[in-house]
């Protein structure tokens, strides 16, 4: 059976890390595990259980406990199913899906009818966000509301752009020195102070351990995505190299039928959101 991780070990290190941070959150939870074609996927199930229902999809490589810790201002307000991505780091199966095509998306659509919804809403970032935007694709009517923050799959930078973190990271798998880590890190997050210490843990187990994601959802068809009529918030930074902000703005515009957009000046993809841009995710979904 192929795995994504290097060594038992490392999956356990990667596990305890996860386990750690979701009980930092100090709020009541329980895993809940549902069955799809693609494999067994688990969901965290937190928040308020009285709220509306929302489904939390973490980035690649990362993990839905480290993708809790970020979206925290949402466990007073809603329902929330944090879902592990399959063939990620995290207790789902360990199923790698291709990221050309539109695989994520229906995998994403069972996930929602296996949890007994008819549609639901999504928050989603970064490579997430490309799977719910292929799930606005293959299955529009799943999809309730969402949120793609730092998109994927909707405007793409060139691959080339992020060759700045390919010599960094293999240095780092060489030497093993944290200098190359950070390195490696420096262009999604600019600056330093973008780089907490739960980020840092999470990338350093994930680089280290697990057989790294390096492609992103594709750009979905904007013929497809104009199927999909569900109120969408697109999130873009200005500096990101990964997915450019202004780029991922205009193309979403024209192929998201009802599109709110906010472009995030200054900043690039890995980043800390202010308190207003927080107001405007809990307030969107509330609408």
């Amino acid at each position: 059976m192929k795995t994504i991780y290097k060594s038992v070990e490392g999956k356990n290190k990667i596990l305890e890390l996860y386990d750690s941070q979701l009980a930092g959150l100090r709020v009541p939870f329980k895993d809940i595990f549902v069955e799809t074609t693609f494999g067994k996927t688990h969901l965290v199930e937190t928040g308020n259980m009285d709220g509306e229902p929302l489904l939390v999809l973490h980035g690649g490589n990362a993990t839905t406990a480290y993708n809790l810790i970020g979206f925290d201002f949402m466990l007073d307000d809603y329902h929330i199913y944090a879902v592990d991505t399959i063939g990620h780091p995290g207790k789902s199966a360990e199923t790698s899906l291709s990221p050309n095509g539109y695989a994520y998306g229906e995998w994403l659509s069972e996930v929602i009818t296996a949890l007994g919804f008819d549609s639901i809403a999504c928050c989603s970032g970064s490579f997430s966000s490309g799977i719910v935007a292929k799930a606005m694709c293959v299955a529009p009517e799943k999809i309730k509301k969402a949120l793609l923050y730092v998109p994927s799959g909707i405007k793409n930078a060139p691959a080339i752009n992020s060759i700045s973190m390919l010599f960094p990271m293999i240095m780092y798998w060489i030497t093993k020195k944290d200098k190359w880590l950070r390195k490696t890190i420096m262009p999604i997050a600019i600056t330093e102070d973008n780089i907490s210490d739960d980020m840092y843990q999470t990338a350093k187990l994930s680089i280290t351990y697990s057989k790294v994601k390096t492609g992103m959802p594709s750009n979905v068809s904007g013929k497809m995505m104009k199927r999909c009529k569900a109120p969408t918030l697109v999130m873009a930074a200005e500096k990101d190299c990964l997915f450019p902000g202004e780029g991922v703005i205009k193309r979403a515009k024209e192929i998201i039928p009802d599109c709110t957009t906010y472009l995030i000046k200054g900043r690039g993809h890995l980043h800390y959101m202010t308190d207003e841009e927080k107001e405007m995710i809990r307030t969107f979904f509330l609408k």
